[in-house]
């Protein structure tokens, strides 16, 4: 490489560096003279004291809805208000911000317009959801605490979402469900009422006193300590069946009792049968061996 090369090389990364610094020199002052002035500073420092200001105002008012007492607000009223409050608060934050960034809302609405189409069929679920996690709450069909059944599942209630509800199962599973599989199918809540009745099915010989049978299992639910005394048990015969013919006893209890209420019950009829000779009708195998 001659001297003349060496020296052309030398000129043209001479011209690339100072090219480079003009180039970085201008997009400074740029920046200081149009982005960072002292009117863009002072808009800044202001919305972000907007921002904060909103957010306390938000928190404040949320943590006072949440200490209404709830014989004034009950808790689904209060969970929708301050979720309600949540969405309001991020969209007046988001608008607070455009305006800082000087994004036009036309613009955004135009483009909205276009993508809407294409993320409406993707968000239809979400939005179903949503709708439906409204009516939840709204309608009020169930709280935190009790004991659904919603397409077979059953599970006390953990967390009631604007999407989702979520539930523990009695194996200590948890669940989440879609609010519209809520709205959408048969939805039970066993603790929606104070008390509840349940329902106890068995069966007697048919050589049986009928009214001897229906006064011992009248006598039933005195012996158990959580079955309720009003409304009072009652006790039918409900059919005809193979081996017997079928009694029905109903009791009232509070939910939370209903295991014990089972197994007290279970027991006294199995006691009180056996010691009245009353026979409850099963099914025999007889085994055979041929020598």
């Amino acid at each position: 490489m001659n001297d003349e090369t060496s020296s052309s090389l030398q000129d043209a990364a001479a011209h690339a560096a100072n090219d480079t610094i003009h180039r970085l020199t201008d997009q400074c002052d740029y920046i200081m003279k149009n982005i960072l002035t002292w009117d863009n500073l002072f808009k800044l420092s202001g919305s972000l004291i907007l921002i904060v200001a909103i957010l306390f105002g938000f928190y404040f008012i949320k943590r006072s809805i949440k200490k209404v007492p709830e014989q004034k607000l009950s808790m689904h009223h209060s969970v929708l208000i301050r979720k309600l409050l949540n969405y309001i608060s991020y969209i007046i934050i988001l608008m607070i911000v455009m305006n800082m960034l000087n994004i036009k809302l036309s613009a955004i609405w135009g483009a909205a317009g276009i993508a809407g189409v294409a993320l409406g069929f993707a968000a239809q679920t979400s939005v179903s959801n949503l709708i439906s996690g409204l009516f939840v709450l709204g309608e009020k069909a169930m709280k935190v605490g009790d004991v659904v059944i919603v397409n077979g599942i059953t599970g006390t209630v953990d967390s009631i979402g604007l999407l989702s509800t979520r539930i523990h199962t009695l194996d200590n599973q948890m669940v989440r469900i879609p609010n519209s599989a809520i709205i959408n199918s048969n939805f039970q809540n066993n603790s929606f009422f104070p008390v509840r009745r349940f329902l106890f099915e068995l069966s007697v010989s048919y050589s049986t006193d009928m009214e001897k049978a229906l006064e011992i299992l009248l006598k039933v639910p005195a012996k158990c300590p959580t079955v309720l005394t009003d409304p009072a048990p009652k006790a039918w015969f409900d059919g005809f069946l193979d081996s017997g013919m079928k009694m029905v006893l109903a009791v009232w209890l509070n939910p939370s009792d209903l295991t014990e209420t089972k197994n007290a019950v279970y027991m006294a009829i199995k006691k009180d049968f056996d010691a009245a000779g009353i026979e409850i009708p099963f099914n025999r195998l007889d085994v055979s061996i041929l020598k």
